[in-house]
């Protein structure tokens, strides 16, 4: 649902803070911010006790298009992003094909256009086929519209191969995004190693292999004298080995994913495969030190780490299942309840981890709420409470371990370039 809105009587999220302020949306733009705004011929939307946040930004998720549509597609995992308040979403290149070339990149750019109610920016792969061996093309990629390079969910484990792809990609604009395991050190490892493995009877996985690969990987951006960008850090090790390297000047940006913060290895206690991700939940101590990065700037910002799969993918044993958690309809609530119900961080600074900073991260015009820029808007309900129900999702992974969690904060409607992409009947009922 497209055209001229008023929103009224909501605190908006401005680069100068949160305000009691009314926001005109004409001809897909922000147009006016102000107190007491009218206008004949807009669709008031009463926004009175909520939040007006710039479109949350998630820059790092998989669509699973093309190749695993029984995971997901374009169409329904750009929904599911639309209902979790994202209106940018930048999607991972382990598809089948692999984005490892311009067709691929272009595909996806087009399907997006097509059929997804938010922006779409396609993330390529380092290496082709994701094989760790050749460089992918870079200058091309770039020039197609790809806004990052990253392996994710196999690292570039040749440390050569790496040093020369942060080289390469720097002469294009292009952060390197790392996905930080070392395989030979996480072997068949299937949860976070300690008490709650060896309790299950599960192999785990030491942090070692998360931790060898962030020291490396920001050893070599110093070394080129570039940026790098560390994925879903979920260590207190990592978080302290990219504290240091921060205050030794070296250009390190990182996330962490939601399910970090919130959930821990003894959620795996009855064998729930959906508590099943990479890297893995791990202990309380890892929680709460990862939230104290948040808190203290270490961590830049908050990404989904969105990883649909198909029920078959998932109603297996442990040892057989794969990795990963629906994330685009839990974020926002669980980072809510978690960090600024739980007095972490203020609202502000949340949606700073979850708006312009990942959009500065990788140089997405996107992430604030200013007049002139484009209409990507969530309005939120902060005090509503809700209970996750996965059969309800739109993503067509209903892969959650959060089934059953009451969380703080819901996402009432979002508007992506002017049009309501969610909660029309709300907005407009």
């Amino acid at each position: 649902m497209s055209g001229k809105f008023l929103i009224k009587g909501g605190v908006v999220v401005t680069p100068d803070g949160m305000k009691g302020r009314d926001l005109m949306i004409k001809d897909s733009k922000i147009s006016r911010v102000g107190e007491n705004l009218t206008a004949n011929g807009f669709k008031t939307i009463d926004a009175t006790d909520m939040i007006v946040s710039p479109g949350l930004v998630d820059i790092h998720c998989h669509l699973r298009e093309p190749g695993y549509e029984e995971k997901e597609d374009i169409a329904s995992g750009t929904a599911a992003a639309a209902k979790g308040g994202f209106t940018s979403v930048c999607c991972m290149a382990n598809t089948n094909p692999v984005n490892d070339n311009a067709v691929v990149t272009e595909f996806i750019k087009k399907k997006a256009a097509l059929a997804g109610p938010v922006r779409v920016h396609p993330i390529a792969a380092i290496t082709k086929k994701l094989a760790g061996e050749e460089l992918t093309e870079a200058g091309e990629l770039a020039e197609v519209g790809a806004v990052a390079l990253s392996d994710d969910g196999k690292c570039v484990r040749n440390a050569m191969r790496m040093r020369l792809a942060l080289s390469y990609a720097k002469r294009f604009g292009l952060k390197v995004i790392s996905h930080p395991e070392d395989t030979d050190l996480t072997d068949s490892g299937l949860m976070n190693e300690g008490y709650w493995s060896t309790a299950l009877g599960l192999p785990g996985i030491t942090r070692a292999a998360e931790e060898t690969m962030i020291a490396r990987d920001c050893i070599l951006a110093e070394t080129e004298n570039t940026a790098i960008h560390i994925a879903h850090v979920s260590t207190r090790g990592g978080a302290e080995i990219i504290r240091q390297a921060k205050r030794r000047k070296i250009a390190v940006t990182c996330e962490t994913a939601p399910h970090y913060i919130y959930a821990t290895d003894e959620w795996v206690k009855d064998y729930d495969t959906n508590t099943k991700v990479n890297p893995p939940l791990r202990t309380e101590d890892d929680r709460l030190a990862i939230i104290e990065a948040l808190a203290d700037g270490t961590i830049d910002c908050i990404a989904t780490d969105h990883a649909p799969h198909h029920i078959d993918d998932k109603n297996v044993e442990y040892t057989l299942a794969a990795s990963g958690i629906s994330g685009f309809e839990t974020a926002f609530s669980i980072c809510w309840t978690v960090l600024v119900k739980g007095g972490i961080l203020s609202p502000e600074e949340l949606f700073r981890k979850m708006t312009s900073a990942p959009a500065e991260i990788l140089g997405l015009d996107a992430g604030i709420t200013e007049e002139g820029n484009v209409a990507d808007i969530a309005i939120i309900a902060p005090d509503a409470e809700w209970t996750v129900d996965p059969s309800k999702f739109v993503s067509r992974g209903h892969n959650s371990p959060f089934g059953g969690r009451t969380l703080s904060g819901m996402v009432k409607c979002t508007i992506a370039g002017g049009e309501i992409v969610y909660g029309g009947e709300w907005a407009c009922g």
